[in-house]
This record gives structure tokens, sequence and C-alpha cells, in this order.
């Protein structure tokens, strides 16, 4: 369950009383969730560096497996009031992802390069949207992926032993069981570089950078780092990382947040928040 995520200039924590906070651009209301309650998970549009960049949604799982959603919607990508039987959510670039308490996963919004093609799909765990391919882990810890395959990102099937996934911009990342990290999508930034990764717990991955999460409680990170979004090697006691367009978020252990990276709209604005939940162990 995503309890901190990071958007394109937004990010979004999930409260353990089941109301939601959010920090950064709100063009679209992505931000307006004051009324949100009885929220489970949250997840958050996280797409390219563009002058489009701000055109984003948030989607919130409520507790009774209904999903609500905020922000940009010019694709549909929010009209999600009908969904029920819902596990968990992800969001990509114009569209929405649901994981249904039956493994079967269910997309709306975008789907000009067949990213929302999941009917297929069955037994999947959890799941993730980058901008133009979505992914889905598997029971077995296997991953699907489809959508756009220019830069190999969806090139997932011989992946084994996965328990966690994420997708950014044109990459994809998984995390064995053995605490190593796999990865495959365009490289250009080095985000894939994380063959050398060893006792890694969680991962987040943004546009162009990938970050995880160490037995430890320290992070590591890769990929691009122009807005400083990769310097978190003094972190300690982190719990939970989320990965925005260019920035990263992190929760320590005591219940404070960490933020670094792109500001320019007040998204790593989190030093003031509380209570937000902890990450299921």
């Amino acid at each position: 369950m995503g309890t901190l995520v990071g958007g394109s200039r937004h990010t979004v924590g999930l409260q353990v009383d089941g109301a939601v906070v959010a920090t950064g651009d709100n063009k679209f209301g992505q931000c307006t969730l004051e009324k949100w309650r009885h929220i489970v998970d949250v997840a958050a549009g996280n797409v390219h560096r563009a002058t489009n960049t701000g055109n984003t949604h948030t989607v919130g799982l409520k507790s009774d497996g209904s999903v609500i959603a905020a922000g940009w919607d010019k694709h549909g990508q929010c009209a999600v009031d009908d969904w029920r039987d819902i596990s968990a959510v992800a969001a990509g670039w114009c569209r929405t992802i649901g994981l249904r308490r039956d493994g079967s996963v269910i997309a709306i919004g975008r789907n000009n390069e067949g990213e929302c093609d999941t009917s297929s799909w069955q037994n999947i765990i959890a799941i993730s949207a980058g901008d133009w391919h979505t992914v889905g882990l598997a029971r077995t810890g296997s991953v699907v992926a489809i959508g756009n395959n220019r830069y190999k990102q969806c090139s997932v099937l011989d992946w084994k032993n996965i328990i966690a996934i994420d997708a950014g911009y044109l990459h994809t990342v998984g995390l064995r069981r053995d605490g190593t990290v796999i990865a495959t999508g365009q490289n250009t930034d080095g985000q894939c570089d994380v063959a050398d990764w060893r006792s890694i717990v969680a991962i987040a991955v943004g546009s162009k950078h990938t970050v995880g999460i160490q037995e430890d409680g320290t992070v590591v990170a890769v990929g691009d780092n122009r807005f400083g979004q990769c310097d978190v090697i003094s972190w300690r006691d982190i719990v939970a990382i989320a990965a925005g367009c260019g920035h990263t978020v992190g929760l320590k252990k005591d219940g404070t947040l960490l933020a670094i990276g792109d500001n320019s709209y007040g998204q790593c604005g989190v030093g003031g928040w509380h209570n937000i939940q902890m990450p299921i162990v």
C-alpha cells in the first residue's frame, strides 16, 4: 500500500486516520484532498518533465474498496466512481490502474499504446504505472508489462522472485526476494544502474531516478540528479520513500519526513507533516 507518493510536481501522504495531505502544484486540484476520508492507499501521476508536467492527478483507495480521484481528467483518468472491490491503485500519465481483490486489473484513461489493456491479467498482487507502460506483479513472483516498449521497459518476462515493482518515465524496476534489484528500460541517466545494490527492502522510482531503502534504514539512489534528488546518502532511519519527477521524499521511523530535489512548486514542503502511516512490514 502507498502511504507516501511523489507526483510530477506534488507529494501526497496518507495519515493514520485515513485522511490525506498533499503539497505542491495544484493547477488541476490534484492537491485539494482535504475532504478525503477512509483512504487506505494513494497514488499520484508521476510523469516526464515537460511543459505539461503539471497535468497530473491523484487517486485514493477507500477502505470499502471504492476509488476516488482528483486532478487533470482530459482522458477520463479520474472517472473511477463506479470502481468496486479494489485492493490497490496506481496512476500513470493520463490513466489510472486498479487492482481488484480477485487479482484482476482494471484501467481507464489514455490507451494509445495499449497501456490500459490489462483485462487478461490474473493473479496480480501489485501494480505500477509509468508514463506509457503498465506493470503487474504476479503472485508467483513473475512480472507482466504492457504499453510502450521502445526502450525495453516492458521486457520483464524473465524476471523471477520479485516482491515489489515500480515504473518510471521509461524504465521499470523490480525488487527481488533476496534484496537485490533489477531494472530495464531507458538508462541515459544511469537510472537502471542497480545491479550492485544489496539488502534492499523497498524501492521507489521517479521519472529518471531510482531510490532504494537498505535494511539498516539508509538510502541509495541512482539516475538523474540535476535537482539533487539523488543526494540521499546522509539519510538514516528511513522506513518509506517516494520518488517524484525530480524530487525524493523519505519517512523516518520517528514519523518525521525528509525531502530533497526540485521544490519549484513546494513539493518538498513536507516538514510539518505528522501522523503519516508507517508501511506494513
